[in-house]
């Protein structure tokens, strides 16, 4: 897998944004977001074929994930592949850095939850963060996306990536104010500090996509919402190297509207409205575009109904099983989803499409989430979710991916108690970046 999902997306382009859509109409969904703490189900729903509690299948699959996030993992290097086989025993040594910090993030959430009962997680989160601060190669802070997870060594020629050190950073951060361990604060504060956030704008107002030494920087940038959020307001907020809080209005910021609905969004996958929720909390907060945890709910219920849409197409999309998001199919690593449509959609379902969307739409992803999970048990292996189906071919993916379990696990967690959200949002520079980007 050496072409990641942003790079397919490039390919794809930025079209139809703003253009009006066929779909079902506004009656046929129920609008809402999640919240912590919020109602859940004391029994299993007359036909969805899983039997336990709503609470009951969320801790299935955080841990599964964190099971996934323990095995998968050089314990030396704390470095943890970006995919493996469902069922366990693999044998592939690539790491991504964006695995890496979800599985940080999802260490904390276990530690917090008790489930690595006899297993030294802080230990574990120890050698994970001596080995980026002291061992694995970086350039000016910022990681290579891919490497070999015993000795950090660049994989597939990839790129210094932006994105991924955000992500990998916020598993840090969330690590650095969950455990009182003085090693872990001052190896994550080390981490966040070195980063010269100033070198990736590149002369620009927005941050570049990534780095390689053979060819400089990618000629793409940061330019237009995505999961972008997370990676500016890191930025921002550097106590260190920051960039400069204008760059916060300059990325574009394209709308759609579909079906009566009108949000912000890229002719992009699902999972563009998800990545920066994990962490960053924005709910009951706006700047001065948009209130952007209301963005995401209407950008799922949106994509609900496009799901729907697809239905005389492939027979077992219905309010039962929906939800497309970049991920494997049978032909490979797929960027799918829409509205608007994208990429060879083919009536493969992707979990993490919903389990992803939790906070955003509770009542209608979970009962997509417990419907896979009694009517499909082909679906359901050691670390939880199978990445990808088709029920009409009866295919099954083999393998799981760390990003894929680890959005599913982290959203879960947050619907559940907020608790990534509020240990993350003790970071003062989360909260500093928020508010000089113009949060209210």
């Amino acid at each position: 897998m050496k072409l990641t999902r942003r790079e397919l997306l490039q390919g794809l382009g930025r079209a139809a944004a703003a253009a009006p859509l066929l779909g079902l109409p506004l009656s046929q969904i129920s609008c809402g977001g999640g919240s912590p703490g919020g109602q859940l189900v004391s029994g299993g729903i007359p036909g969805d074929g899983f039997p336990g509690t709503d609470d009951q299948l969320l801790d299935e699959i955080e841990r599964s994930a964190f099971q996934f996030f323990w095995e998968q993992t050089d314990p030396n290097t704390g470095q943890i592949k970006d995919r493996a086989l469902a069922a366990g025993n693999d044998t592939r040594t690539i790491s991504s850095i964006a695995a890496s910090g979800f599985g940080l993030t999802a260490l904390a959430i276990a530690d917090q939850r008790g489930y690595g009962t006899g297993m030294d997680i802080p230990g574990r989160v120890r050698a994970t963060l001596g080995f980026l601060a002291n061992t694995m190669l970086n350039v000016n802070g910022f990681f290579y996306h891919f490497v070999d997870m015993s000795t950090g060594a660049r994989a597939f020629n990839s790129e210094v990536s932006s994105i991924d050190t955000a992500i990998l950073l916020c598993g840090v951060l969330t690590c650095r104010q969950h455990f009182s361990d003085p090693q872990i604060v001052s190896l994550a504060t080390q981490l966040y500090q070195r980063i010269d956030w100033t070198w990736m704008l590149n002369g620009g107002t927005t941050l570049s996509q990534g780095w390689t030494p053979e060819n400089g920087f990618l000629p793409t940038r940061w330019d237009t919402y995505s999961e972008l959020m997370m990676l500016y307001l890191l930025a921002i907020g550097s106590p260190t190297r920051p960039i400069p809080a204008s760059s916060w209005q300059a990325w574009s910021r394209p709308v759609l509207t579909y079906q009566g609905l009108t949000y912000i969004t890229p002719a992009a996958p699902l999972f563009v409205h998800q990545y920066s929720h994990a962490w960053f909390d924005f709910r009951s907060k706006r700047d001065a575009f948009t209130d952007y945890f209301q963005n995401s709910v209407t950008a799922t219920q949106a994509h609900r109904l496009f799901c729907d849409s697809l239905a005389p197409q492939f027979s077992d999309y219905s309010d039962d099983l929906w939800g497309i998001t970049a991920s494997d199919s049978v032909k490979g690593y797929a960027v799918w989803g829409g509205p608007p449509a994208l990429g060879p959609i083919d009536g493969t379902v992707v979990p993490c499409a919903t389990g992803g969307s939790l906070p955003f739409l509770f009542p209608q992803c979970i009962h997509v989430l417990r419907w896979i999970r009694g009517n499909f048990p082909l679906a359901w292996g050691r670390y939880g979710f199978v990445d990808a189906f088709n029920p009409r071919t009866g295919w099954y993916n083999a393998d799981v991916l760390g990003i894929d379990l680890g959005i599913m696990a982290l959203m879960a967690e947050n619907f559940r108690t907020g608790f990534v959200w509020k240990t993350f949002m003790q970071n003062p520079e989360a909260i500093s970046a928020m508010s000089l980007a113009g949060f209210q």
